[in-house]
C-alpha cells in the first residue's frame, strides 16, 4: 500500500503574529458590552454554523460558574471524550479561555481562527446582515466554536460571559443548562434587582434542555422555575435533589459525599478550596449524567472520580508561597468575598489577624465597601493597589472604603510592590490573601512565574493602565 502523504501543516504563529492578532482583537473592547444575538448568530452564520457541531452543557450564574465548567469539562474528559471548553475572562493568556482536554488553542489557530472570524463579520456587514462592528466577546465565542469545530470536538462545556439571554453564547441547543446562583452583579446591563438577574440568566434554558440550579433566594428561584415551567424544562435544585455533604478539608483539597436522581457518591475528591466548591462539584455531576443520559452515552463513577480529581482552575482559592502562605482568589462580590472569608476561616481556626495582611483591587462597579467587609474579619493589615483597567477603582477610594474596617491601611502603586509589603506585614505562620479582581489576581502570577513567552501583556486589552500603575 502506497504510503499516504503528510498533510501539511502551518508553521506555528510568531510572537509578533499572535500578539498583533490579540491586540487588533482586544482593540475591539472599545465598542464595549452590547448584549443581544443578531450580531453573533450572522457571524456564525457565515462561518457556517460552528455552534451546530457539537452539543453542550451551558453554564451561567453570578458566581462559581468557571469552577463548575472546567469540572464539567474534566468529567467529561475522563470518559474518554474529545471536549472543548470555554471560559472567561483569563488570567495570564488569551488562550485560556478555550481548551480541548488539557490543551490551549495555539497561538497559530488563534491567528488563522482571527482572520476567519473577522473575514466573516466583513461579508455580513457587507450583506447588510449586521450594522455594527462585533464586539471582543462575540469574536472570541465565534473564535471558540468554530475552533472546537476544526478540532472534532465531542462536546463542549461553555460558560457564559455576563448575563445568559442576551449573551452570545445563547446560540447553543445545549441539553443541560447550569445556574449556579443568583447575585446582584452587572446591574447597570442585567437590572437593578435579583429578579431581573434570574430572569436573565434563566435566558438560557429552552425546550428540550435539563436545568440544574445551585442554592438561591425563594425570590429568584421562582423566577428561574416560572420561566422553566412553561417551555417544560426540569429543573434539579441544590439543595434538594442534587446534594453535597460529609465535607473535609486537606493541605490537598477537600473531599466531600454527593447525591443526585442518578446516583449517590461517598468520599470524591477535589484538589480545590473553598467552601462552596463541593456545591459545584455537585452541579458538574449532576449536569454531566443528563447530558451523558440524553446523549445515551456511558457514565461511571470511576469516570467521575477521575475527572473531579484531576480538574485544574487557577485563581480560585489558590495556594500561592509559603511563611507567610499567600492565596489567590477572584471573588469580586460581597457574596464570594464572605465565602472566601468563611473558608479561610475554616483553614485556620485560631488564626490571630494580626498575623495576616489583604491584597485588595477591584474595578469602579463593585461594591468595594461590602467586600472589604466581608473580608475584615481575616486581618489589620490591607494594602489597596489599582487593578491595571481603565475600570479601576482608584486607590483613594478603596482607602476610603477600607476605613473603618482595617486598622492598618496602605495603598501601593502596583502589584509587585503590594505582594512585598504583605508579605512583610504578615507573620510567617499567618497568610497573604490577594483578591478582589481577576486582573489583580492574574497580574501577581504574571509578577512571580512570568508570563507566557508568547503573550502579549494586555491586563485590560486596548485600554492604558491607570496611573501610578504598573506599566
Amino acid at each position: 500500500m502506497p504510503k499516504r502523504a503528510a498533510a501539511k501543516r502551518r508553521p506555528a504563529a510568531t510572537h509578533p503574529e499572535y500578539a498583533a492578532a490579540v491586540a487588533r482583537l482586544s482593540a475591539r473592547r472599545r465598542f464595549g458590552m452590547r448584549p443581544g444575538l443578531e450580531t453573533i448568530r450572522a457571524v456564525l452564520a457565515e462561518l457556517d454554523h460552528p455552534e451546530r457541531s457539537f452539543r453542550s452543557i451551558h453554564v451561567a450564574g453570578s458566581k462559581g460558574k468557571g469552577s463548575v465548567t472546567a469540572m464539567a469539562a474534566s468529567i467529561l474528559s475522563a470518559t474518554g471524550a474529545r471536549v472543548g471548553r470555554f471560559t472567561s475572562p483569563h488570567l495570564l493568556s488569551y488562550r485560556e479561555r478555550m481548551g480541548v482536554g488539557a490543551d490551549r488553542i495555539s497561538p497559530a489557530a488563534v491567528v488563522d481562527g482571527l482572520t476567519k472570524v473577522e473575514a466573516a463579520a466583513e461579508r455580513a456587514h457587507a450583506r447588510g446582515t449586521i450594522d455594527r462592528e462585533p464586539t471582543f466577546f462575540e469574536m472570541t465565542t465565534a473564535l471558540a466554536f468554530d475552533w472546537f469545530r476544526s478540532e472534532k470536538v465531542d462536546a463542549a462545556v461553555v460558560e457564559v460571559g455576563l448575563g445568559g439571554r442576551l449573551d452570545s453564547t445563547n446560540v447553543l441547543d445545549a441539553p443541560v443548562g447550569v445556574i449556579t446562583t443568583i447575585e446582584l452583579e452587572h446591574t447597570e446591563v442585567l437590572g437593578p434587582t435579583l429578579l431581573d438577574i434570574a430572569r436573565e440568566k434563566a435566558g438560557i434554558l429552552h425546550r428540550g434542555m435539563t436545568a440544574v440550579v445551585g442554592e438561591t433566594k425563594a425570590g429568584p428561584l421562582a423566577e428561574i422555575e416560572r420561566i422553566a415551567d412553561p417551555i417544560g424544562v426540569p429543573v434539579l435544585h441544590l439543595p434538594g435533589e442534587v446534594s453535597a455533604s460529609e465535607r473535609s478539608i486537606g493541605e490537598w483539597g477537600q473531599e466531600f459525599d454527593l447525591a443526585t436522581p442518578h446516583q449517590s457518591y461517598t468520599a470524591l475528591r477535589i484538589p480545590l478550596h473553598g467552601i462552596v466548591q463541593a456545591g459545584n462539584a455537585a452541579l458538574a455531576v449532576a449536569a454531566v449524567e443528563r447530558f451523558q443520559t440524553a446523549l445515551g452515552r456511558p457514565l461511571t463513577e470511576k469516570h467521575v472520580r477521575r475527572g473531579l480529581e484531576s480538574v485544574e482552575w487557577r485563581g480560585r482559592m489558590e495556594r500561592f508561597g509559603t511563611r507567610p502562605e499567600g492565596w489567590l482568589d477572584v471573588a469580586h462580590t460581597p457574596e464570594s468575598a464572605r465565602a472566601l472569608a468563611q473558608s479561610l476561616a475554616e483553614i485556620y481556626p485560631l488564626a490571630d489577624p494580626s498575623g495576616n495582611a489583604v491584597v485588595f483591587g477591584c474595578l469602579a462597579e463593585k461594591r468595594a465597601d461590602e467586600i472589604l467587609e466581608a473580608l475584615s474579619p481575616l486581618a489589620t493589615t490591607v494594602i489597596v493597589v489599582p487593578v491595571r483597567s481603565a475600570r479601576a477603582l482608584d486607590a483613594g477610594a478603596m482607602r476610603r472604603s477600607a476605613e473603618g474596617r482595617f486598622p492598618k491601611i496602605v495603598v501601593a502603586p502596583d502589584i509587585a510592590t503590594a505582594w512585598k509589603l504583605a508579605r512583610a506585614a504578615a507573620d510567617p505562620e499567618g497568610f497573604v490573601l490577594v483578591t478582589g479582581s481577576d486582573y489583580l489576581v492574574g497580574d501577581l502570577i504574571g509578577e512571580v512565574e512570568g508570563r507566557p513567552e508568547e503573550e502579549p501583556d494586555l491586563s485590560d486589552p486596548g485600554v492604558a493602565a491607570p496611573a501610578g500603575t504598573a506599566k
